[in-house]
């Protein structure tokens, strides 16, 4: 390629999880180059990646179609194809004489060792490479321990990055203007993905629930900050309160940079319209979702081993009935089958609400989280590679910065505290709306003419407790 085609060869800008405009580091590099541009996505088949799960296929089936539709409305469009990366975006740019190719950096064994054998084919072919950081606050390992290793404990961890949130996490302006690549290339239509359920098509809770996009990102991130983030610290833990910032499927899909999320909650922190404890307990948020990724990063099979390599011959009980009952939200504990109704609904689960039905499953039940972390994978619209594991490892208390053993959440406890008045179970279970506030998270406990039509608990709480602390001891 001579100076002169090189001067006006397109280049591509290969999207991933980062399904935006805004903040964007490898478009903006991309568009600032003043080269031709072409948006590529690839349907990743043929690889050792974890194929999305039915709920998150839902919501990239939208969200594929919001960022095209962005980009038309700047003048370009984003081009489709699905199969191997390997073999796609090389082949395109190819096909197109690009001179270089864009993207920003992921932090999984699979994704990145792609992203590896993709940039050493285009560099073999004479096109340049630029990679850039966007999905995390911070890279793995930029901080290290005191002794140089990587950080196996929340506390530390955010005690050390903490301080350096802020100035150097650079934003990037949404582009007002672009030129774009106007050659033939071939663009598979989306609905040839099959993302959207049909046969039958479960999703309209989804769709009643959720828009998923950029736009309607950054509209609930303003929305959070200025009713509901104040109330955060003080209501976080409480389901039926709308005091959670419910952005996590849209940082999931990159819909909105978790650098501009953070940036926002420290302006208002600093401005004094939100309180201090309530954005250092958001941001804290954050950094678990940082932490979970840092971990990822060094223990890339989270999802299928235990961190804690003493777990892996723990014998979990296999019973089938069981585990279909807390899919199904038939466990006779309503916050519990509230919980996973709402999962089933809607895609979602409060956090607290996570932590309650998931310590049921892998406590009471003694049923392996690898299961669990299956389902919620599933059907969650918010499963993400890191957190979802991370998260039934710390339940399970098989992985690093685990709930001790002998941590046993109280579902009917539980329920009492963080759904006083039974605003959320009513909402799920409405099989037991009409009894009172002191019976409902114990319906058992009604008076037979009271008594409604629902199972009782699958498990006594005591038993299930006594069970789990005594084969977790014998683990140990």
């Amino acid at each position: 390629m001579t100076s002169d085609e090189s001067a006006k060869a397109p280049v591509v800008v290969w999207f991933r999880d980062d399904l935006r405009l805004a903040d964007h580091p490898a478009l903006d590099a991309a568009n600032a180059s003043g080269h031709p541009v072409l948006c590529l996505f690839v349907l990743e088949e043929g690889t050792k990646r974890r194929s999305l799960g039915a709920a998150s296929r839902w919501w990239l089936d939208k969200s594929l179609a919001a960022l095209d539709s962005d980009l038309q409305r700047l003048g370009g469009r984003l081009i489709l194809r699905r199969g191997d990366p390997r073999r796609i975006v090389p082949e395109i740019a190819a096909q197109i004489g690009a001179s270089a190719l864009y993207f920003n950096r992921r932090y999984d064994r699979e994704g990145s060792d792609i992203d590896d054998a993709v940039s050493a084919r285009l560099r073999q072919q004479g096109i340049s490479v630029s990679s850039h950081a966007a999905w995390l606050l911070f890279e793995p390992g930029a901080i290290q321990t005191k002794t140089g290793g990587p950080f196996r404990v929340f506390t530390p961890f955010w005690k050390a990055h903490r301080p350096y949130l802020g100035p150097r996490n650079q934003l990037c302006r949404r582009p007002e203007a672009m030129s774009f690549f106007e050659g033939a290339v071939a663009c598979e239509a989306l609905a040839s993905f099959d993302l959207h359920p049909t046969q039958p098509d479960w999703s309209a809770g989804l769709a009643s629930t959720w828009t998923p996009g950029e736009a309607e990102a950054t509209k609930r991130l303003s929305s959070f900050i200025d009713k509901g983030l104040s109330r955060y610290a003080a209501e976080r833990d409480f389901p039926a309160a709308e005091a959670s910032s419910r952005l996590s499927p849209h940082l999931r899909f990159g819909e909105i940079a978790v650098a501009r999320v953070a940036h926002e909650v420290m302006q208002a922190e600093a401005a004094g319209s939100i309180p201090d404890e309530a954005a250092e307990k958001f941001l804290a948020e954050i950094g678990w979702r940082e932490f979970a990724w840092h971990l990822f990063s060094i223990f890339p099979d989270l999802a299928t081993r235990n961190f804690q390599s003493g777990f892996e011959h723990f014998q979990w009980r296999t019973d089938d009935e069981a585990l279909k009952a807390w899919t199904a939200g038939r466990t006779g504990y309503p916050i519990v089958d509230a919980g996973m109704r709402e999962l089933w609904q809607t895609g979602f689960m409060h956090n607290r609400v996570r932590m309650i039905t998931a310590s049921v499953l892998v406590k009471h039940l003694l049923i392996d989280w690898q299961l669990g972390e299956q389902w919620f994978w599933d059907t969650l619209v918010d499963a993400d590679l890191a957190s979802n594991p991370f998260g039934w490892q710390w339940v399970a208390g098989t992985g690093a910065d685990a709930a001790p053993y002998f941590r046993v959440f109280n579902p009917i406890a539980q329920g009492e505290k963080f759904d006083p008045d039974g605003v959320y179970v009513r909402r799920f279970v409405p099989e037991i709306a009409d009894l009172p506030n002191k019976l409902l998270h114990r319906p058992w406990d009604s008076p037979p003419l009271l008594r409604p039509v629902y199972s009782p608990p699958i498990i006594d709480h005591e038993d299930g407790r006594k069970r789990a602390l005594a084969t977790f001891a014998a683990r140990r």
